[in-house]
């Protein structure tokens, strides 16, 4: 009876062991799914294929899904600054229209 239960064990504890892996390994896609990444799909089946080639991905992977965020997008640019930089140009025509009338009252 003592080897039955110690084969349950083993296996039960070979499955966990697996489990926690597939699980682990998931992480990114996880992490995707949550911040509606556009390339959820693409980091799901790399999960996969990390699993199997032992990790050599899963860092890269896990970077992939952190660095797009809903709010900002892949964050290379600030919102709100998009306006700030419109304010400055329409200053730097005004500025540079004012030059010209200068410039064009001296020539004249």
């Amino acid at each position: 009876m003592l080897d039955y239960v110690a084969l349950f064990l083993l296996i039960a504890i070979i499955a966990l062991v697996v489990y926690g892996i597939v699980a682990v390994y998931g992480i990114p896609y996880e992490i995707a799914k949550a911040r509606n990444h556009p390339h959820r799909d693409a980091i799901g089946a790399a999960t996969w294929v990390s699993l199997f080639t032992l990790g050599v991905l899963w860092p890269f992977l896990w970077i992939w899904a952190l660095a797009y965020r809903p709010d900002r997008g892949w964050g290379l640019s600030v919102p709100g600054t998009a306006g700030d930089a419109a304010a400055a140009l329409a200053g730097l025509e005004q500025r540079v229209a004012s030059l010209e009338q200068r410039a064009s009252k001296q020539v004249t």
